[in-house]
């Protein structure tokens, strides 16, 4: 079996699991290891853009789920010996399995018995796609099989990887563009999102281009953001943004759209495919399979009833096995008046939960109750998440009640994970909302499982599962407790734990801070709650390079701060304010705040954290002024206490390796600042911490320019602009600009370096740092002589 049929093999095991592909990561990994199995995850490292620690973590993960597929333990020396023997036996069982087959008439076993009556639409679809269509948006009424049509075209056509984006069913939990987007690049081509939304875009735009693998993108329910005109809600207009980067002629991806309605924006390309019903052919192959004997006049009676809904088709079944044991005859006698004159699926749904209330309250309840979970970020749900609803049944009888909506075909389940369909959740939700005591206390033990279930911040999903509670309490105007979802402690940082908003810019989800930390802050009554959320959207405000508003946010802590006595609180926020001036070249109010942070943490030893981190700070000050004996003293006792204090921080000590390092350039100790460098740079790598990683890569650059090594200069400070453009850090990247323009001048290269002092300029400018133009400007006064 050679490479690509191997990966093919597996990558469809993978799909019968999870209905998900094999991602890129994925597949690098396992192409690499059916090659040659003793090669190592380094080996692999130097031959791509990912680092050794990525891949080791990915394959960790990978190989246990293969574990559990193939039923063998596998392992990186053991894999392609495994998915050898599995794929023999697995063709052995199937020669046996043939005769049997063809004697008594049953169908193969891949046969998806919930998917029938659509060969025409996916012929179909694939004949558009053929012809350059981008995006095809399939319209049709609620249930009508929209989405099942969607996935099962990704699969039948082998997509490598689809990225998803679940649209809610109501118009408050709506996911703003530019997070999704974040997630996308982050999540299934490593990239780094911009600070901007229109880079980030531009570099979807670029990788969708690049990617010569089969990239699907599917976006369901986009009706929510719609208004009554068929055009995107006002808050929600970058979404027409994203779409015209996915009809981009140029792109390697196909998206598919599903809608109740039309999508009515005339500046993006959108192929418009109405889905009608099944016919009375495909219904009567499904009821065959769920063996209920159908007569061909009543089955086309009800198919017409319900134009030939793929959604009201398995409900009806259910109703019919469960409440008049399989007979069809007695179910439309009974039913068909009533059913023939509400023929739209929202009505079959509502009469399926009164039905659902009458016979079995338990059970309704729950159905209910589930409605309150969004399926979006994290679309789906594991038992506990259903379980923990259940707080008012016995536990014996809890999994009988979930198996009796599954019967009915009103919860959705695969592999140990449930969800609602759309229009199945919007009658939930629409009966939850009518007991207020009800709607309030389920989403309180729904925000209780998110927070439980989630004890440590490892990658983004774990982010994404925490946050859920937040949208929980917003929903009952808690805005206290979801104000705690952001701050609360996860993992073993700081003893407490890192807070997730932190967890946030740190994983570089910096759109989800701004839009989850806004929507409550006005709310917000308790003081000590509001100044921890000021500061996280200061710092997420920093990093993308908006001081004004960072520093903003930063008075805003100190007015709320007023006569409290939270030490903590008001060293962060005089620090992490001196790093605002200092990125604004505003040197001696940076001074001052840093001298400030020194005399509060000599009062609190707890707080000797923030005295290496000020020190560190106030040490780069002298080395610039001049004051060398100082800069020494202050960088020699900083670098003792950082490898001291346990209250050093990861993300710390990565900063202060850079800070000290820069010191120590400017103090002439280059064989010190490369020492410093180095470490610096291994630590980012360690921690995922990118954009101090660039800043050490940059100073790398200077030191090389100190030496007279001008061909490894411009190589890292190209290396470090690179990166710092793309996680849109603007004030790195300024400086980066300014290093490089310095490198050019020392060089004699006048062209390239005025090129890049202007483009210093342009971003400081952005910046609004008048002092940092004025660095550069007088950098460039050579040029006038």
């Amino acid at each position: 079996m050679g490479v690509e049929e191997a990966l093919e093999f597996v990558d469809d095991l993978i799909f019968l699991k999870t209905g998900e592909h094999l991602d890129k990561t994925q597949r690098i990994i396992l192409s690499h290891l059916w090659e040659d199995e003793k090669r190592t995850y380094q080996d692999i490292a130097n031959s791509v853009r990912y680092t050794e620690a990525h891949l080791k973590a990915v394959g960790a993960e990978l190989w246990h789920f293969l574990s559990k597929v193939l039923g063998e333990k596998v392992s990186k020396s053991t894999f392609q010996g495994v998915v050898q023997r599995f794929r023999t036996t697995q063709q052995a069982q199937k020669i046996l399995d043939i005769p049997n087959l063809g004697g008594n008439g049953t169908k193969p076993q891949d046969l998806d018995a919930n998917f029938v009556g659509r060969d025409r639409q996916i012929a179909e679809l694939h004949t558009l796609v053929s012809r350059g269509q981008k995006v095809i948006l399939i319209q049709g009424e609620g249930g009508v099989g929209k989405t099942r049509l969607a996935r099962k075209y990704f699969k039948s056509q082998k997509f490598n990887f689809v990225l998803e984006l679940w649209m809610a069913t109501e118009i408050q939990n709506l996911t703003p563009v530019e997070s999704v987007v974040e997630e996308w690049l982050r999540r299934y081509f490593n990239e780094e999102p911009g600070g901007d939304f229109g880079i980030s875009l531009e570099r979807l735009r670029r990788k969708l281009r690049e990617q010569t693998s089969k990239i699907g993108v599917f976006i369901d329910n986009l009706e929510t953001a719609l208004d009554q005109n068929g055009k995107f809600l006002e808050y929600r207009r970058p979404y027409v943004e994203l779409l015209r980067v996915l009809a981009d002629s140029d792109v390697h991806s196909v998206t598919l759209v599903t809608s109740r309605e039309r999508l009515r924006e005339s500046s993006v390309e959108v192929y418009l495919y109405p889905l009608e019903g099944l016919d009375d052919e495909a219904w009567r192959e499904f009821f065959s399979s769920c063996h209920i004997n159908c007569d061909c006049t009543i089955l086309s009676e009800m198919c017409r009833a319900y134009g030939g809904n793929a959604k009201a088709m398995q409900i009806l079944r259910g109703a019919i096995l469960t409440d008049f044991s399989g007979d069809i005859h007695a179910y439309w006698q009974e039913n068909c008046t009533d059913l023939l004159i509400e023929r739209e699926l929202k009505d079959l749904v509502a009469s399926q939960f009164t039905r659902l209330q009458e016979n079995d309250l338990e059970a309704y309840r729950l159905l209910c109750r589930l409605g309150c979970y969004r399926y979006q970020d994290i679309p789906s749900l594991p038992i506990e998440g259903v379980l923990c609803l259940l707080w008012d049944v016995p536990e014996k009888k809890r999994r009988g009640v979930i198996k009796a909506l599954q019967d009915l075909s009103l919860i959705e389940t695969k592999k140990g994970q449930y969800w609602l369909h759309p229009v199945i959740q919007y009658e939930a939700i629409s009966r939850l909302r009518l007991v207020s005591e009800e709607w309030e206390l389920v989403n309180r033990k729904a925000a209780e499982y998110w927070t439980q279930r989630v004890t440590a911040i490892k990658d983004i999903t774990d982010a994404l599962t925490a946050l859920e509670a937040y949208y929980h309490y917003v929903e009952i105007s808690d805005f206290e407790q979801a104000g705690d979802v952001i701050l609360q402690g996860r993992g073993k940082q700081w003893s407490i734990g890192l807070p997730l908003g932190c967890s946030f810019y740190q994983l570089g989800l910096l759109q989800k801070n701004f839009s989850v930390i806004k929507r409550i802050i006005d709310d917000i009554k308790s003081q000590e709650r509001l100044i921890r959320l000021y500061n996280i959207l200061g710092y997420t405000y920093r990093i993308i390079g908006c001081i004004r508003e960072a520093i903003e946010c930063y008075e805003k802590s100190e007015e709320v701060l007023g006569k409290l006595d939270v030490k903590q609180t008001k060293i962060s926020i005089v620090f992490n304010t001196g790093l605002c001036k200092l990125e604004l070249w505003e040197i001696e109010a940076a001074e001052d705040c840093f001298n400030s942070v020194c005399s509060l943490a000599e009062e609190n030893s707890n707080l000797d954290d923030y005295m290496t981190y000020a020190q560190c700070c106030l040490a780069l000050i002298k080395s610039r002024s001049g004051s060398r004996e100082d800069a020494f003293g202050l960088a020699e006792v900083a670098s003792s206490a950082m490898s001291l204090s346990t209250r050093v921080t990861l993300w710390g000590i990565g900063h202060s390796l850079v800070t000290l390092c820069l010191t120590y350039q400017n103090l002439g100790n280059l064989k010190k600042s490369f020492e410093l460098c180095q470490r610096a740079i291994f630590h980012s790598e360690q921690n995922n911490f990118t954009q101090i990683k660039a800043k050490a890569i940059s100073c790398l650059a200077e030191l090389f320019r100190e030496q007279g090594e001008f061909a490894r200069a411009i190589f890292h400070h190209s290396e470090a602009i690179a990166i710092l453009d793309r996680i849109g850090a603007k004030s790195d990247l300024a400086e980066a600009y300014y290093q490089l323009a310095l490198t050019h001048q020392k060089m004699g290269e006048m062209i390239p370096s005025r090129e890049k002092f202007v483009q210093a300029i342009a971003l400081f400018n952005e910046m609004q740092a008048p002092k940092q133009v004025e660095k550069v400007q007088t950098a460039m006064e050579c040029f006038e002589k």
